[in-house]
């Protein structure tokens, strides 16, 4: 155990988020996302929520101040309603984005999406099961 460190974020996530460097994206996957066949790193943490990984993690890990769009989310399909979870995911970034990287996400349509994911650095795999609950994150530098 570490001192200040929340026990949400394991050992691997946290050397996963270490050895990541200025620029790379993790994303952090809801539990219906194909994450195992998408992942160059795959880390489960499958009795995790992504709400309370995300503000856990924004406490050590840096959003990207130099690109317009370090969050970004899977666009949902036409006719879909905005899914609550991203107003939850906005008011944690707004709270813990200490250098103020973000202003709005960056929607990817579903398909590019994956291939977004397939070229993350690694893939969270989350206990999730709300839709459209996978928010990826580029690291900036502190």
């Amino acid at each position: 155990m570490l001192r200040g460190v929340p026990a949400i974020l394991s050992p691997d996530l946290l050397k996963v988020m270490r050895e990541m460097g200025h620029g790379d994206v993790i994303v952090l996957a809801d539990s219906n996302f194909p994450a195992a066949s998408n992942a160059k790193r795959l880390i489960r943490l499958d009795g995790v929520g992504t709400v309370n990984l995300l503000g856990a993690m924004l406490e050590f890990f840096p959003l990207d101040t130099f690109v317009d769009d370090p969050v970004s989310l899977m666009q949902t399909l036409p006719g879909t309603p905005t899914p609550p979870i991203w107003k939850e995911y906005e008011r944690i970034i707004k709270e813990k984005d200490f250098k103020k990287a973000f202003s709005d996400f960056n929607m990817i349509e579903r398909m590019k999406y994956y291939e977004y994911a397939q070229e993350a650095y690694a893939i969270v795999q989350t206990g999730m099961a709300a839709h459209y609950a996978n928010i990826g994150l580029k690291k900036g530098v502190i």
